[in-house]
């Protein structure tokens, strides 16, 4: 085995070169690799993924993937999901260790449960509350639901697990991202006098124990950097000026963004709602911004115009992390013999964090 090779030697390489270098380790690695890559990555890299997907699709196909190495172009917690979907069986690489995510890091273990030790001093959570954690949060979150009675989400069942939830116990402690959970449960008919978030900052969340005895919804005070960007104010203008057009946004968006808008859904909706579109048609999209650019590409032939919702430009930063230099870098050191990156959850945590999402699977595929 060569040393291992420094990402320094990759970094002042230019992206041609980069491409050069990762078809050369794609044909050598050959079956023992598959890249997986994120909707919301960068072109550049997204080319070379020979699967791709939103969060919840690439956790099926890395839990079907026979490969050796899976080299995931997207952030630390899908990274992490894929390492427990395949028992450890899988090297799991995630091309750079800083491609994180904003909204998850707004919910750690620590933070949960000293929520959930504040809500045992007013109720007993474990036959009362469950605990559901979207997917775009660290493993041992998901351990903690899997433990206490709960559930993984992802935003393309998130209704399903809330129903799920909701038939066995009477509330939700909804972590990290409040607008996923405030938007699936609105349009279940759970009032938002009913649904209360909970500052992890503050004692108690900052609520009172009659605003905790009384709600449905538990939500984190969590959200996505991406999509807080975008405003009712957004549609407003689009819909003066294409009176016709649709308005189409990821449940990540808050309330009143979604609300004004024609479809909600997750990433693989979104696509699969557009590519559908007949020609002719105006969409604004409210959702991450190389996702967007791509999709109107696709749909230019088709006389389809696609635009991003907000003014300014905010792309997933995390997710841009991963260019072609850490790819390079990361495939050419699997050829060598080295492994670097590998993400690995130890199987105390990957156990109950598998019986979460695999309980996820199983209520609400």
């Amino acid at each position: 085995m060569a040393a291992a090779l420094k990402i320094d030697q990759f970094s002042l390489l230019d992206d041609g070169e980069c491409d050069a270098r990762i078809d050369a380790a794609k044909r050598l690695l050959g079956d023992r690799l598959v890249i997986l890559g994120h909707h919301y990555q960068r072109n550049e890299v997204y080319k070379h993924a020979q699967l791709t997907g939103d969060s919840l699709k690439l956790s099926r196909l890395a839990a079907e993937t026979d490969a050796e190495f899976i080299v995931f172009c997207g952030v630390h917690f899908m990274a992490e999901v894929a390492d427990i979907v395949s028992f450890g069986k899988r090297t799991v690489v995630l091309p750079d260790l800083a491609a994180g995510c904003s909204m998850a890091d707004m919910a750690n273990l620590a933070k949960v449960r000293k929520c959930w030790a504040e809500l045992s001093e007013i109720l007993d959570p474990d036959e009362i509350v469950t605990p559901v954690t979207y997917i775009n949060s660290a493993a041992d979150l998901k351990a903690f639901c899997g433990s206490h009675g709960g559930i993984v989400c992802t935003s393309s069942n998130a209704r399903g697990v809330l129903e799920w939830s909701f038939a066995r116990r009477e509330k939700v402690l909804f972590f990290p991202d409040q607008h996923l959970g405030r938007n699936t449960a609105y349009k279940m008919g759970v009032p938002l006098d009913e649904m209360v978030v909970w500052d992890f900052t503050r004692p108690q969340g900052g609520l009172t124990v009659d605003q905790i005895r009384k709600a449905k919804m538990i939500l984190w005070k969590g959200h996505c950097s991406v999509h807080q960007m975008f405003q009712p104010a957004h549609i407003d203008n689009f819909r003066k000026q294409h009176p016709d057009g649709l308005v189409i946004s990821h449940p990540e968006n808050n309330l009143e963004v979604c609300e004004k808008s024609d479809f909600v859904g997750s990433t693989e909706t979104i696509l699969k709602t557009v590519h559908a579109s007949e020609p002719g048609k105006h969409w604004l999209v409210g959702t991450e911004l190389n996702l967007v650019n791509r999709l109107a590409e696709e749909m230019k032939p088709k006389n389809v115009t696609v635009q991003f919702m907000s003014p300014m430009v905010c792309m997933c930063s995390t997710m841009f992390r991963v260019d072609p230099q850490h790819l390079a870098w990361t495939l050419d050191n699997l050829v060598a013999g080295n492994t670097v990156n590998r993400i690995r959850v130890p199987e105390a945590v990957a156990e109950p964090a598998r019986a979460a999402l695999d309980l996820m699977l199983s209520v609400a595929p």
